[in-house]
C-alpha cells in the first residue's frame, strides 16, 4: 500500500488499452471506472468504438469489472446491457471496492489493474490497494469543477507522461 498520485501507466483513451498490452503486463483483471472513462457523465450510451472495445476485451479472456463511486442507476443499467459485473459506491480513493472486486475474482493484486480518468480517486485508490493504475484522459470535462480538477492534476499528468502503456 503506497500513497502515490502517479499511475503505473498512461494511455491515450480506454479503447487504446489492448488485450495484448495487458497480457504482456500480466493483467488478467481490468477494473474500469465508469463516468468519463467509459462514457461521459451525462449519458450511459457508449460510442461505437467503446462497444467494439468492450466486445474485443470480452473475447480476450481478460476479465472486466466496473468499479464506480456512482450511486446512479445508469451505471447498473449500462452494466446489465453490456453484461459487465459492477461494484457501485466503491468509495474511491478508498480501497473497499477494489478489494471486493479482487476477492470476487480471486485474482492476485499484481495481475489486476484499475483504469480511470481521475488521479485523486482512481489512481490513488489503485495505488493504495497495490494494484496497477492506468490513467486515461477524461472523455468530457463538461463543467467548471471537472475542468478545475483537471488543472490540479496537470503536474501529475506531466510527471507520468513517460509511463505509456505500450504493446
Amino acid at each position: 500500500m503506497s500513497f502515490s498520485l502517479l499511475p503505473t501507466w498512461t494511455a491515450e483513451a480506454l479503447p487504446a488499452v489492448t488485450p495484448t498490452q495487458l497480457k504482456r503486463k500480466g493483467i488478467r483483471l481490468l477494473m474500469l471506472d465508469f463516468d468519463n472513462t467509459i462514457v461521459p457523465y451525462t449519458t450511459d450510451v457508449p460510442t461505437e468504438e467503446m462497444v467494439h472495445w468492450l466486445d474485443s476485451m470480452a473475447q480476450s479472456g481478460i476479465r472486466l469489472c466496473v468499479v464506480s463511486n456512482s450511486r446512479n442507476e445508469r451505471v447498473q443499467r449500462f452494466c446489465r446491457a453490456y453484461d459487465l459485473p459492477c461494484i457501485t459506491r466503491a468509495g474511491k480513493p478508498g480501497t473497499r471496492g477494489i478489494r471486493e472486486c479482487l476477492e470476487a475474482y480471486g485474482v492476485p493484486r499484481e495481475n489486476a489493474a484499475l483504469v480511470g480518468d481521475q488521479i485523486y480517486t482512481d489512481t490513488l485508490a489503485a495505488n493504495l490497494a497495490d494494484v496497477n493504475a492506468i490513467l486515461v484522459p477524461a472523455i468530457d470535462n463538461h463543467n467548471f469543477w471537472l475542468k478545475a480538477r483537471h488543472v490540479l492534476e496537470l503536474p501529475f499528468i506531466y510527471a507520468a507522461k513517460k509511463r505509456r502503456l505500450e504493446s
